[in-house]
């Protein structure tokens, strides 16, 4: 029974908010008793219907599908790409079905690789063909897309193994433990997608919040687990924040190129104070430390964003290529005292010579040394792994006075919860190490916007 007291509240709160999130002009009408009961269900099946099904398919069901068909028997939508399950009555084999062309493209898949690897492993294909000749089929309707259940893989509970797969996807079957947890999953993905108003986007919405403002208060791993759920059902706040993080420990470049590819949807963002003040600067410093390959939003925005953005990053670009121009970091204290350590740093030797030496592509010269005196010593910081090795000796040097200037910076607004702004600055980038970025991001910094 503790299956179906568990089963009936969650699907209520599935129908409940896959109606509020139903769209009359993109999607197809609602049947009448879904709007009228609020459900997306059916009538419970009798325990002598389930019965009934194990009979003839010669096998007990799994735990998680029994209790849920005794909830309801069968389902719509579940999730963004599956329209019906079934119910008792409507369980089969896969390869008892039309829909057993999955099985064939499978096999045909793993005649075209029928070599093993290194490993003595099966090639591609030949595993996943066997599992989907043996599976049960769940759904019934679905946009290329199947969800089965594996009768041969069992857990300790009796569950069988769980399978969504989708001609699209690009990927193969994707295992889940138990039809709870591919159901659990399907959830996920339509607030993902659909975003729809309800309890659960106000969860999720406030554990954000929360983990805001225990990051500022210099917590580090906390905040960032509730980014990353919050982001499996679609926050993009969480998104925002958790980029500020995950730069400040490393790959900067990475997490800025990803989080500012333009899509439609992050609109809001590109006209936000955050991106103006931070984002902004580090695009375009991305965009010249990008190799070929690498994701290069910024040329992307000039072309899809919205005039606003385009005409920002167009007065970025032309104040940055003044002669004079001065990135900022934050409040005018705050601006003061991080521009006196890159400038300290900067009129070094070590951080003025050249990373690497330069490519030689003509003929190679050598110079004898004829003179009466003593040979004159090599230039050290000719030398890159000198120049690194200088460059980190001052780095530490400096690192305790940017340190105590966290105590001036204060968040433009509340998505900013990290000075990220300072990765701007070659050289600051090369004194802020992803040790260092964890211990910004440990420590309690800022007021403003939004802050108890």
């Amino acid at each position: 029974m503790g299956e179906r007291t568990t089963w009936r509240p969650f699907l209520e709160q599935w129908s409940a908010e896959w109606i509020a999130g139903h769209d009359p002009d993109k999607d197809a009408p609602l049947a009448q008793e879904v709007v009228r009961d609020a459900w997306l269900g059916f009538a419970p099946a009798s325990e002598a219907e389930v019965a009934a099904a194990e009979a003839r398919l010669g096998r007990r069901l799994p735990p998680s599908l029994r209790e849920f068909l005794l909830v309801t028997n069968g389902w719509r939508d579940a999730g963004n790409f599956i329209y019906r399950l079934a119910g008792a009555a409507e369980l089969e084999w896969l390869r008892d079905t039309d829909d057993r062309t999955w099985i064939e493209a499978w096999e045909d898949l793993a005649e075209d690789d029928v070599e093993e690897d290194e490993d003595g492993e099966e090639p591609f294909g030949v595993q996943e063909a066997k599992v989907l000749a043996r599976c049960l089929r769940l759904s019934l309707e679905g946009d290329a897309a199947v969800m089965l259940l594996d009768p041969d893989d069992v857990d300790v509970d009796g569950e069988w193994a769980a399978y969504w797969l989708a001609s699209w996807s690009g990927e193969g079957p994707e295992r889940y433990g138990s039809f709870r947890g591919l159901m659990r999953r399907q959830w996920v993905s339509f607030h993902a997608l659909r975003k729809p108003p309800g309890g659960t986007r106000d969860h999720w919405d406030a554990e954000v919040e929360r983990a805001r403002c225990e990051a500022l208060a210099g917590a580090v791993d906390g905040p960032l687990s509730v980014f990353a759920q919050a982001h499996e059902y679609g926050r993009e706040r969480a998104d925002v924040l958790s980029m500020q993080m995950k730069a400040m420990l490393g790959d900067w470049r990475g997490h800025i190129a990803s989080l500012m590819w333009y899509r439609p949807g992050n609109d809001d963002l590109l006209l936000s104070p955050l991106f103006a003040a931070e984002l902004l600067p580090l695009l375009v410093r991305q965009d010249q430390l990008a190799h070929p390959h690498d994701l290069r939003p910024l040329p992307r925005l000039k072309e899809y964003a919205p005039a606003p953005v385009r005409a920002l990053v167009a007065d970025y670009e032309a104040r940055a290529a003044e002669p004079g121009f001065r990135l900022t970091f934050g409040g005018p204290e705050f601006d003061a005292a991080v521009h006196a350590v890159a400038d300290r740093l900067a009129g070094q030797p070590a951080f003025q010579a050249p990373d690497e030496p330069p490519i030689r592509t003509g003929p190679i010269v050598v110079t004898l040394y004829a003179g009466g005196g003593p040979q004159p010593e090599p230039d050290p910081m000719s030398d890159p792994a000198k120049v690194r090795t200088a460059r980190a000796g001052l780095c530490d040097e400096a690192w305790p006075e940017l340190r105590a200037a966290l105590r001036l910076w204060h968040p433009v607004c509340e998505d900013h919860i990290a000075p990220i702004s300072l990765f701007a600055d070659p050289v600051l980038a090369q004194l802020i190490t992803p040790d260092r970025g964890r211990e910004i991001l440990a420590t309690p910094r800022g007021t403003g916007p939004g802050l108890p």
